[in-house]
């Protein structure tokens, strides 16, 4: 059963900082241009600690991790943060302008999540993780001892969490914040233990899938191990066995999934048409017209998605649509169950990267000659260009997939999933100590 409970939240003192100077994207989005404008914007940004600047002179004891540490201590002292004097949940409303337009609001909560073994059945993953991430996660949470950031769980109900929240949510919110993007955040805070047991009680049938922070929740699962090998007589509710998670309903109408498109270059040789040939074996195939528009090539996949599995393949000089896999294709993914093989993704990596490319699967999750995507026109302009070999652009992942995927204890390739838009990252922590 899911363990959720409510926490005193370390938070910016909004009469110190102003929240838009302070608040990020989440660190593995932070690009070199974010984190200087992260940097410029205030002292107190909180980059400093989840993706602070790496120096020349930096050794085992003077480094990346010991001055987010440093400056988390001098923040705490000074006031910049502080700790709420209640256990709180905190209802969050994110409202944002998809990329097809107009306008969306995505409700749920933060409040902490017991830490499960994945074997427990309470927390579930769809994707697999590497180890360097986790290394650098876990590094920064020995010499910080807090979550600076939310991971973002998913579960399913009717709405009865919401209906318990929203009454919460009708006056001003604690913190009202424009991100760069446009999309606004808004946090309330929930101290009300009539509300916050409602909540939690609601919660506890309810199994968890990680929609984003899969490198996050390990590393919280390893030093979690870590804390247990170290003093096996702390409680079962020691702090390190929770960790700051944002709880969001899959059937929330704002709950939504973009594509992630593949970019394949610095191939040593590559042919379209050798490539188109090699295809035929595997998949049915419609030549379409090479200069197609982005909008276009996105209308036609998601047509012809409808009737099942589909890719675009576009060169500097073609482009066209697979779709029905023959059984030819079998071949490839023999290890793999029904559920996985009926996901496009899984059969752009399997058939086609892996099997016509010849990539290993090592080089694509280093990727090396891979790069990933979210903005078809940005896919197309790179082969168009000549930068790169092929772009292939998917529909996105429908949740109720994703969900099966991980119930059943499978996973999916890297980056199936892109849930928009991003959690913010400053609105709320959880310190250890």
């Amino acid at each position: 059963m899911a363990d959720i409970i409510p926490f005193r939240a370390l938070r910016y003192d909004l009469t110190k900082v102003s929240a838009a100077q302070v608040v990020t994207q989440p660190y593995d989005k932070i690009t070199p241009a974010m984190q200087k404008r992260y940097y410029d914007a205030s002292p107190y940004n909180l980059v400093r600690i989840i993706l602070g600047h790496r120096e020349p002179g930096d050794s085992a004891t003077q480094n990346v991790y010991s001055r987010a540490a440093t400056f988390a201590r001098e923040w705490r002292s000074a006031g910049i943060l502080r700790q709420e004097p209640e256990p709180s949940l905190y209802a969050y409303s994110q409202t944002f302008s998809p990329p097809s337009g107009g306008r969306c609001e995505r409700r749920g909560f933060i409040g902490l999540g017991r830490v499960e073994d994945y074997s427990a059945g309470v927390v579930f993953r769809h994707e697999q993780t590497l180890a360097k991430p986790k290394a650098d996660r876990l590094d920064l949470l020995r010499a910080t001892r807090a979550h600076y950031e939310q991971l973002f769980l998913l579960y399913e109900d009717s709405g009865a969490v919401d209906a318990l929240l929203a009454p919460r949510t009708r006056g001003a919110a604690d913190i009202d914040v424009t991100d760069e993007y446009g999309d606004v955040h808004r946090v309330w805070r929930i101290s009300d233990p009539a509300v916050i047991s409602g909540v939690c009680e609601q919660m506890r049938d309810k199994k968890l899938v990680i929609a984003d922070g899969h490198h996050r929740y390990e590393t919280a699962l390893n030093y979690r191990n870590e804390r247990r090998a170290a003093g096996p007589s702390a409680p079962e509710n020691a702090p390190h066995e929770y960790v700051m998670m944002t709880f969001v309903n899959m059937n929330d109408p704002g709950l939504l999934i973009l594509p992630t498109h593949r970019v394949v270059h610095s191939l040593s040789s590559f042919s379209a048409d050798d490539f188109r040939e090699s295809c035929r074996k595997y998949f049915e195939i419609d030549d379409l017209d090479p200069a197609l528009e982005p909008t276009q090539a996105t209308a036609t996949l998601k047509e012809r998605g409808s009737r099942g599995i589909v890719l675009l393949a576009a060169t500097a000089g073609r482009a066209f649509l697979l779709h029905s896999p023959k059984s030819e294709s079998a071949k490839f993914l023999s290890s793999l169950s029904m559920r996985q093989r009926s996901l496009d993704v899984v059969q752009l990596h399997k058939c086609l990267l892996e099997g016509v490319l010849g990539l290993s699967e090592e080089s694509i999750r280093n990727q090396q000659n891979l790069s990933y995507l979210r903005d078809a026109s940005e896919a197309l302009t790179q082969v168009r260009s000549g930068a790169a070999n092929i772009a292939f652009l998917l529909n996105p992942c429908p949740v109720q997939k994703v969900r099966d995927i991980a119930f059943a204890g499978e996973v999916m390739p890297q980056k199936s999933t892109d849930f928009y838009p991003k959690l913010l990252s400053g609105l709320a922590a959880y310190a250890l100590d």
